[in-house]
């Protein structure tokens, strides 16, 4: 159940990004808001079933050189059950937010497709945050800040037309 709460944003950034074109482009912002949804409620239920106990459940052998091992692994203890709460939920509600406050954007022309684009960006910042809470050492903590910040940039850069943003 982590595992789809983790990786069900970058699921998401991935299709809307990528398969608008197959989906539709309305589709394709249902399709990334509705697996956030689906990720906000899987954390509640891991929080509301968490016994304290700390786990750590390993995805995948990352770094092995030498004496060097690092695993891509989800660290599950109190303050990330927590946090899982926060991001996802937060995130879901501002994907449900961005339809009707980017309904009607004067600040695109008539067929351009620049929405799939946002909601991808959106969902790929919620995944990066989910690694960088979610993170079972140093290594992919830094992954995940260094997601956060790219995601960041492309957000705040997104209305590059406008020129107040431009500024």
């Amino acid at each position: 159940m982590e595992t789809i709460i983790l990786f069900a944003p970058l699921v998401g950034a991935i299709l809307c990004g990528f398969g608008w074109r197959i989906f539709g482009e309305t589709a394709a912002q249902w399709i990334a808001t509705g697996l956030l949804f689906l990720a906000a409620v899987l954390s509640w239920i891991v929080f509301l079933t968490f016994d304290g106990t700390t786990e750590q459940i390993q995805i995948l052998r990352w770094i092995e050189s030498g004496t060097l091992s690092t695993d891509w692994a989800i660290r599950l203890d109190r303050l990330t059950a927590i946090m899982l709460i926060v991001v996802t939920t937060v995130s879901a509600l501002v994907h449900l937010y961005s339809f009707g406050y980017m309904d009607h954007d004067p600040q695109w022309k008539e067929g351009e497709s620049y929405k799939p684009r946002f909601f991808a960006y959106l969902s790929f910042f919620t995944f990066a945050m989910l690694m960088l809470v979610t993170s079972d050492n140093l290594a992919q903590m830094f992954f995940g800040w260094e997601g956060v910040g790219v995601a960041s940039y492309l957000l705040i850069g997104f209305y590059y037309r406008k020129p107040s943003a431009n500024a």
